[in-house]
């Protein structure tokens, strides 16, 4: 593996040493448009002319608005080939909370992408130059085909200090206000380099991009693209998107939880359960059947498969070893650049996030919280100096948040957030992810967020998946109450779910009820719902219908 000091570094490496090799694979349209590296170079480099005829201050701060597409990535090229310092975008956010980041970040200009709802958005957008992609339908301000024909290439390209800012990525927020996590050029190489080390990935590899580009997880992925000369292939839509992924068959995939589980239940909508436990048991016809599956779910050629962004239920990658496809869940965030710990060949347990790499120190405070050291922590949150203080100790060691255990053999467990812990009015503390990871193994669930602030026993809030949704009534409770029958056995007595409400509405990024990268946001949920706890949890059902 080469060594880089930046992406940047990396990805003209490549261009001088394959420039024809197929470098981005953006569909449209029903074809694929392709760039090699050479060409892709050609316009970043287009692009990063335009953006420093600008006359914009030194080190300025572009933002980027697209969902994941070619020109995200050469726009982000664009971007450090003019010495600029990116701000990832959320292609999902409303006006409001666009507006908030982009003035918080303090950005100079904007290159504005790929997006569902482009109309609705805009608005939060202040008044700073604006670059937008014709080819999505998007004119506003100079449009990006207009910029590649008018305009020469730069010729001295920026060779900024690896050191220094290169980007500024704003979380999620599962709780409060996102917050701008700074990183450097030499954080993103030094994790993308752990990745590919730890995941042991070969040069030239086949990707395929679709979560959120805005998220640290898929940047890094791009970025080990870079690192390893890969080829990178990006979804065109919701609908076309396990078309996409079957076409690709990429050697590395990587998923939230929440994937892992749709793919799930799309598999039992063609295959009940049942069905596929007799096929399953049937020589050379399970083969058969395992082979087709990974072949329609991408998955054929895939060396390496990921789970990570939040806790994936122990039952689902049991679920999936039955269809000889391995799940290594891993752990990490926005803060430590994703270098912390992972599960990987020779080295897994079920229900685990894996032990600790090896260039990285772990830790558990006395009350619990994983802390973490590592080569590629955040500089600091962006204009927070207070707050990035209060989330190191000491040593240096980054408070995670988290709630952790390690076993005997050094493999970590989560067991729940700090924050998310709360107190029923028995007085006793519940952490409540360990108890939905139980619950989420049943295939009629969704989402689920475990909640009881002033009552005695905890309930859980679900939302229904597709299967659930065609259940009758009758058969729902009935699937609900067995779930809660196996796994109250095995809580704490002040653990113990008491019922379970199925919620009238999705939970989704539209209501402000999951973050982009679908988790759940449980602060938003229990302002809408805790009036209600003490009226559900009287009512004589155990499954309540919202």
């Amino acid at each position: 593996m080469q060594e880089f000091k930046s992406p940047l570094e990396a990805f003209l490496y490549w261009e001088a040493e394959s420039p024809n090799q197929i470098f981005l694979n953006q569909p449209v349209s029903g074809n694929k448009l392709t760039f090699t590296f050479k060409e892709a170079g050609l316009e970043a480099r287009k692009i990063a002319a335009y953006l420093k005829s600008l006359n914009l201050p030194d080190r300025s701060h572009i933002a980027l608005f697209s969902k994941n597409c070619a020109h995200w990535v050469m726009a982000d090229l664009a971007i450090m080939m003019a010495g600029f310092v990116s701000i990832p975008i959320y292609p999902t956010l409303n006006s409001t909370t666009m507006h908030q980041i982009l003035n918080h970040s303090d950005t100079k200009a904007i290159i504005v992408g790929k997006l569902d709802d482009y109309k609705s958005q805009k608005e939060g957008i202040p008044d700073i130059p604006r670059i937008s992609i014709g080819l999505f339908g998007v004119f506003d301000g100079i449009v990006w085909e207009d910029i590649i024909e008018n305009t020469k290439p730069l010729i001295e390209v920026h060779q900024t200090d690896s050191n220094a800012l290169h980007t500024i990525i704003y979380t999620s927020g599962t709780t409060g206000t996102p917050k701008g996590v700074m990183h450097s050029g030499s954080n993103f190489m030094e994790s993308s380099s752990t990745l590919v080390r730890e995941f042991t990935l070969d040069n030239k590899p086949k990707l395929f991009s679709y979560l959120p580009l805005a998220h640290v997880a898929e940047r890094l992925l791009i970025n080990a693209g870079m690192v390893l000369g890969g080829s990178i292939t990006f979804a065109e839509s919701l609908d076309t998107f396990a078309k996409d992924l079957e076409a690709v068959q990429p050697n590395l995939f990587f998923a939230v939880p929440r994937i892992w589980t749709k793919f799930r239940e799309k598999i039992l909508e063609s295959i009940p359960q049942k069905n596929l436990n007799v096929l399953l048991k049937i020589p050379f016809i399970n083969k058969l059947i395992i082979n087709k599956l990974k072949q329609k779910l991408g998955l054929k050629e895939a060396v390496f498969i990921a789970s990570a962004a939040a806790p994936i239920a122990s039952e689902i990658v049991q679920w999936y070893l039955k269809l000889d496809i391995t799940i290594y869940q891993g752990y990490g965030m926005t803060e430590d650049c994703c270098v912390s710990h992972f599960n990987k060949p020779g080295a897994s347990k079920i229900g685990s996030v894996g032990k600790t790499f090896d260039n990285v120190r772990a830790k558990l405070s006395p009350e619990g919280e994983i802390c973490i050291k590592n080569k590629c922590l955040m500089m600091g949150y962006y204009k927070a100096p207070e707050l990035t203080a209060q989330v190191f100790d000491d040593e240096g060691y980054l408070k995670t948040g988290d709630m952790g255990e390690f076993d005997h053999d050094g493999f970590l467990s989560i067991v729940g957030r700090v924050k998310d812990q709360f107190k029923t009015d028995k007085g006793k503390y519940i952490s409540p992810s360990h108890i939905e990871l139980l619950m989420a193994g049943n295939t009629d669930i969704e989402q689920i967020c475990i909640v009881g602030t002033g009552i005695p026993q905890p309930i859980a809030l679900i939302t229904l998946s597709e299967l659930g949704r065609a259940k009758s009534s009758q058969d729902l409770i009935r699937s609900l109450q067995t779930s809660m029958s196996a796994i109250n056995p095995s809580l704490e007595k002040h653990e113990r779910l008491e019922k379970v409400v199925i919620m009238k509405e999705d939970w989704n990024v539209a209501n402000g009820l999951t973050t982009p990268s679908m988790k759940v946001k449980r602060n938003s949920i229990e302002k809408i719902h805790q009036e209600f706890y003490s009226t559900w949890f009287d009512m004589l059902e155990i499954v309540i219908f919202e």
